[in-house]
């Protein structure tokens, strides 16, 4: 299979709108407009595929899933390109991705954690490995084209964090006497890439398991402290899966047990203090589980769409109430605009279109 050049992902990553900030106060100025339907255009439909982790770029997509495949999607001409990509006999499972203005970066889950970036020769360009048992990596996110953060399991006595100051060539993770510790089953879920929510320079990221709880960082993740949750919590498939910031005041997270889908209390908490605090919304009430949960753009934090295997829910009051807009399911979405979405989840890509 032909291989993705670095020139293609360039081209792909200047698509990126430099007119955001202007957009955001055109925005501020118009009537809310409140979602009453989705429309749905599979983009790719593979029955062999699982896909937890997308990245907009510009109008375009680029994922990385299971059976190490990877790929772009290129909105102008409704194409893709795609690879596989391996590691000596290891087909990686890839569950995070992130890019800068010159590259793509995907990281797999489980040993070895095996983190690429896009390299000078057009292929994907190992740039960090780590061996350990208990390894499992679950978010990446940038604070800018020179800074990145990603996140995992402990494999001591904190959660694992690796940060690159260099533009992702390469990485070093934080020795657990600059981490807060983590509790005895305390981890996070690789189940949409959003674990990890940046602002600026602060970092928040959400754990879960026995216990879920939000660290924080004000600089970039040179410092850091801890904050509680009132999330179902206590089994390894409790808590927290999932966090958005509208800006550093405004976040929600949402999860709950996806072993028990209907289950809707301790699911759905937002903060209005930076997540220092954090309040339940809409306890014993639709919706259930979900594995990602994104702000509307332009919304002033007050709609939120979330998504999981058992459908797609939308809230226009900042979480007190839900409405399902549809049953389709999928692991993780990410916005282009304030009414358009990509969407990823087994077997399909697709791109959403509220109404």
């Amino acid at each position: 299979m032909r291989k993705i050049s670095l020139l293609l992902v360039l081209m792909v990553f200047a698509c990126k709108n430099d007119n955001k900030n202007n957009e955001s106060e055109i925005a501020d100025n118009r009537e809310p407009k409140y979602f009453e339907s989705v429309e749905m255009e599979v983009l790719l439909e593979d029955d062999s595929l699982s896909v937890r982790a997308i990245e907009v770029i510009g109008q375009n997509l680029a994922f990385a899933g299971n059976n190490g495949k990877y790929g772009l999607y290129n909105a102008a001409n409704n194409s893709w390109k795609t690879n596989v990509q391996k590691f000596d006999t290891i087909v990686p499972e890839f569950r995070a991705v992130a890019s800068t203005a010159n590259d793509f970066f995907m990281l797999s889950v489980a040993n070895p954690a095996l983190l690429y970036k896009t390299g000078d020769s057009g292929q994907m360009e190992l740039v960090y490995k780590e061996q350990n048992e208990k390894v499992f990596y679950d978010a990446i996110a940038f604070w800018n084209d020179m800074e990145g953060i990603a996140m995992g399991d402990p494999t001591d006595s904190c959660i694992s964090i690796i940060i690159t100051r260099n533009g992702g060539k390469s990485w070093s993770k934080l020795d657990c006497d600059k981490l807060p510790g983590s509790d005895e089953g305390e981890a996070a879920f690789a189940a949409s890439n959003s674990n990890i929510a940046l602002e600026g320079e602060k970092t928040w990221i959400l754990t879960g398991g026995v216990k879920s709880r939000v660290f924080y960082s004000p600089d970039k993740g040179k410092t850091w402290e801890v904050f509680k949750t009132p999330l179902l919590q206590g089994k390894p498939t409790t808590g927290g899966y999932s966090m958005d910031f509208y800006d550093s005041k405004n976040g929600i997270i949402i999860g709950g047990d996806y072993t028990n889908p209907e289950g809707n209390t301790g699911n759905k908490a937002v903060t209005k203090d930076g997540g220092k605090t954090w309040e339940l919304v809409a306890d014993g009430q639709a919706p259930g589980y979900k594995s990602s949960v994104r702000y509307v753009p332009d919304s002033n934090a007050e709609q939120i769409l979330a998504t999981g295997f058992t459908g797609i829910e939308y809230s226009r009051d900042a979480g007190k109430s839900w409405k399902k807009l549809s049953d389709e399911g999928f692991y993780t979405l990410r916005f282009v605009n304030d009414s358009t979405a990509y969407a990823a989840g087994k077997n399909r890509i697709a791109r959403l279109r509220f109404r």
